[in-house]
């Protein structure tokens, strides 16, 4: 009976560590909230304490229902620090109503149609001699390409930003986290 316990109790505690693992593996973990495929975009960035600014200012920018539609969508998501890093006040002017426009337009900026995950964004860069365009839903256009292990974006005015965390899959497109807000022409 004893040996009996001792082999449920060893059956129960690796199909827990196999759960564990496999919840580990497919969730990333972005501002100390983890990511789920089964979510949308907007469902899991609300729940990520680096990106307050940048969901205030898609609500503010009434884009939330477009995020939370089918996409697909590739965004490359301004942590509050990338927000930071812009002038005194720019935040602040950007979230008033008379400033809709101009916020949708630099948001816009940071979304891609369509799914690329890193893989399909190296293929791109592969394809383009070591950069690759991509146009954004703004109209717009940015350049990925590699230094070392960073995958790096420049945006049209001549600013870069560095994909922190990329691949954060979602059920209408993916996440790259980025360091510094891109701005278009």
């Amino acid at each position: 009976m004893k040996m009996k316990k001792l082999f449920t109790s060893a059956i129960a505690i690796v199909a827990i560590a196999f759960a564990t693992n496999v919840y580990a593996q497919s969730n990333k973990m972005v501002g100390g909230a983890a990511m789920y495929p089964t979510k949308d975009i907007v469902d899991n960035a609300v729940n990520s304490k680096d990106h307050t600014t940048l969901v205030a200012a898609v609500k503010a920018a009434g884009l939330v229902d477009v995020l939370k539609g089918a996409g697909p969508f590739t965004v490359l998501a301004p942590t509050n620090a990338a927000f930071a890093k812009l002038p005194a006040g720019t935040v602040t002017s950007l979230l008033k109503p008379e400033m809709k426009d101009m916020l949708t337009k630099v948001l816009t900026y940071h979304v891609v149609a369509g799914k690329m995950g890193s893989k399909e964004i190296a293929k791109a860069i592969k394809a383009g001699g070591g950069k690759a365009e991509l146009a954004t839903v703004q109209g717009g256009k940015l350049w990925a390409w590699m230094e070392g292990k960073n995958l790096m974006i420049k945006d049209e005015k001549g600013g870069t930003a560095t994909v922190t965390i990329a691949d954060v899959f979602q059920k209408n497109g993916v996440i790259h986290v980025i360091d510094t807000v891109l701005m278009p022409n």
